[in-house]
């Protein structure tokens, strides 16, 4: 185990998105519009991050038509859970340390 955070999911947004979708059962998915409500987040602002989540193999995003209305949904890969796995136990190691000083 690294002592150093995952800069991919330590940027205070990403992380906030990640937590979302790592609350979800594996293999289940979240809507883009739920999801950017549920941050208060902007639509534009809510893409960058996740794209960023996307590239580094950490969301997956589906694009899909429910009727005739373009819908999106935003899952966590395995890869994904593992990474936020490896984040907190890091982020945890760290913060018992820094009890010890």
């Amino acid at each position: 185990m690294s002592s150093e955070l995952d800069p991919v999911i330590h940027a205070q947004a990403r992380l906030r998105v990640t937590v979302a979708l790592a609350a979800l059962p594996d293999g289940d998915s979240m809507s883009f519009p739920r999801l950017r409500q549920l941050l208060d987040m902007t639509a534009g602002n809510l893409s960058t991050h996740l794209r960023k989540l996307e590239d580094a193999g950490y969301v997956e995003i589906t694009k899909t038509h429910e009727r005739r209305t373009p819908v999106t949904y935003v899952a966590l890969t395995r890869r994904g859970r593992v990474a936020f796995e490896d984040y907190t136990t890091t982020l945890r190691a760290l913060l018992a340390g820094s009890q010890e000083n």
